[in-house]
């Protein structure tokens, strides 16, 4: 059992559940030798601030994407969007492997920081947003986010003054994807933090900047219905852009999910599955892929 020191070792329950699933060869995560890390050139207070994050759009007639909801292949996105930072989006997690079991994505702002970068503004700790926030999509394929999504992003940071990026994953191929898009950004000279939950994704693959929150997947930004939890988190990721004097720079928030660690047993646990529970999730999972794969084609031929 991971104990209150020890994060869930994410890389390998995920690895050792799909050979259990009899899904073959483990898939393999990008790691860098070099990571690229850009100081920043001003205070915080006068710096523009860039929302990233890998929650997608609700969607009417997509199925259920609410609070508990299940994984939701119909709901994913597959591109680059972006929303007003002025404006109160409706932004959902059922598409992504969240930690269902103790979690429900109940609270936007537990994954979506805009409120309290709002009050950061209001209160001097960093001069502005920008106009829009932006949603990464969640790809699989290293190559796609690299060489489609990343400059995309860049491009739209770039066009909106950006000095800085906070980026919020939710499941582990999200971490994967906004630790690639850090890569980018800090190439154009765009400073990063990352607020998540996957200690070991991070850190094996390498980035500029983490506060990690040993929290279950879906609340990087802080515990839901906890302002007060949401507001010390936002302050601990603009602390550790002022502070961080070298990549690969991980910060630990003191913040605890509840006084029983029990919860880091459960996920993805091979162990605690059933032969039947097994063959269910095989199923649901195909099905998943089955539908991805026909909104990936439709992305494409539009």
């Amino acid at each position: 059992m991971a104990s209150a020191d020890s994060p869930i070792p994410y890389l390998e329950r995920i690895r050792t559940y799909y050979q259990a699933l009899g899904y073959g060869a483990p898939y393999v995560w990008a790691k860098f030798d070099h990571v690229p890390f850009q100081p920043l050139t001003k205070p915080l207070a006068a710096c523009r601030v860039a929302l990233v994050t890998t929650a997608a759009p609700y969607q009417p007639g997509k199925g259920d994407q609410g609070p508990g909801a299940p994984y939701n292949a119909s709901a994913k996105f597959y591109g680059v969007y972006d929303g007003e930072t002025a404006a109160d989006p409706d932004l959902r997690i059922s598409h992504v492997a969240i930690d269902r079991a103790h979690t429900t994505a109940g609270d936007q702002n537990s994954y979506f920081p805009l409120p309290a970068l709002r009050k950061a503004v209001i209160d001097g700790r960093i001069g502005a947003l920008t106009p829009s926030f932006y949603g990464l999509p969640t790809n699989r394929s290293q190559r796609t986010t690299m060489d489609i999504d990343c400059p995309d992003l860049v491009s739209r940071c770039r066009r909106e003054s950006a000095d800085v990026a906070i980026l919020v994953p939710n499941c582990p191929v999200c971490h994967q994807s906004v630790a690639l898009a850090a890569h980018a950004l800090e190439e154009a000279g765009i400073a990063t933090v990352i607020m998540g939950c996957a200690r070991d994704i991070i850190e094996h693959i390498g980035v500029p900047r983490f506060l990690f929150s040993d929290f279950p997947l879906g609340n990087g930004a802080g515990r839901p219905h906890d302002v007060q939890s949401q507001d010390r988190t936002l302050d601990l990721a603009l602390d550790l852009l002022r502070t961080a004097d070298h990549p690969r720079t991980t910060q630990q928030s003191p913040l605890r999910w509840a006084d029983d660690d029990s919860w880091k047993d459960d996920y993805c646990n091979i162990g605690k599955l059933s032969r039947e529970e097994i063959s269910r999730r095989r199923a649901e999972f195909d099905r998943g892929k089955e539908t991805a794969q026909a909104l990936r084609d439709a992305t494409k031929a539009r």
